[in-house]
């Protein structure tokens, strides 16, 4: 399977911008257009890592973006599968009121601005007692989902935990300040929310917190940082489309 990649003859990615949306845009591009067809493994993650030269927390950003778009799915000991070479996006709620949109969309700015250095800080100067915190809500954050909540307030705590690692209590203000609020599913009505894909949106959610965690404990603050900033940015995009529909 490494060989099919190599024969289609990806581009090696510049060195500026977001790494892993050039590699996602690529393989995006790769399943859309049957190249990859659908019910083939994409080669192994050091495979893509050579291919495309960039490092596995970039390709592990690029599939779950493509996870997201409901374009592969990945299992453990099988590897990642394209699964249709059309895009299903997740998402939490059929239709949202315009204005919670707008309210959604205008506090995941800020926290694009914000949320990106708190994790590359949380990175290089977490303690123990942070460690744990993490790990527990990131812990606590799985449970719910399995359990078919909205995770909201475990999604809370798990941001939280990362703003106290910074520090710097002026991240602890900002999330003290918005609270709950901070999550764009705390926005959401019941009616509004479809449980099916919700619950899909939240695996994809999960895997990101994934990430971030194993960033920000291996004291990798660049990956922290970026990790942070696709799971934010993910968000900001499908939330957008609600305005956009």
């Amino acid at each position: 399977m490494t060989s099919e990649l190599a024969l289609i003859n990806v581009r090696k990615i510049p060195q500026q911008g977001s790494l892993s949306v050039h590699v996602a845009d690529q393989l995006e591009s790769l399943i859309t257009q049957g190249k990859v067809p659908v019910g083939n493994k994409l080669p192994t993650e050091n495979s893509l890592c050579e291919s495309f030269g960039v490092s596995r927390t970039v390709i592990r950003e690029a599939i779950t973006h493509l996870k997201s778009l409901g374009l592969v799915e990945t299992r453990r000991g099988v590897g990642t599968t394209v699964l249709r070479a059309t895009t299903v996006e997740a998402r939490p709620a059929e239709r949202i009121n315009p204005t919670t949109v707008e309210d959604i969309l205008h506090l995941l700015e800020l926290r694009l601005i914000l949320e990106p250095a708190a994790a590359e800080f949380a990175a290089l100067r977490h303690d123990d007692e942070d460690r744990r915190a993490l790990r527990e809500g990131h812990e606590a954050f799985a449970r719910a989902c399995a359990e078919k909540s909205q995770a909201r307030d475990e999604d809370y705590h798990f941001h939280f935990a990362i703003a106290l690692a910074t520090k710097n209590p002026f991240f602890r203000s900002f999330y003290e300040k918005w609270s709950h609020g901070v999550i764009p599913r705390a926005k959401l009505l019941s009616i509004e929310i479809n449980p099916a894909s919700s619950e899909r949106y939240l695996e994809r959610v999960h895997q990101e917190h994934t990430y971030i965690l194993e960033a920000i404990l291996s004291r990798d603050a660049d990956a922290a940082r970026e990790t942070m900033f696709q799971h934010l940015n993910r968000s900001r995009t499908m939330y957008a489309r609600y305005r956009d529909d």
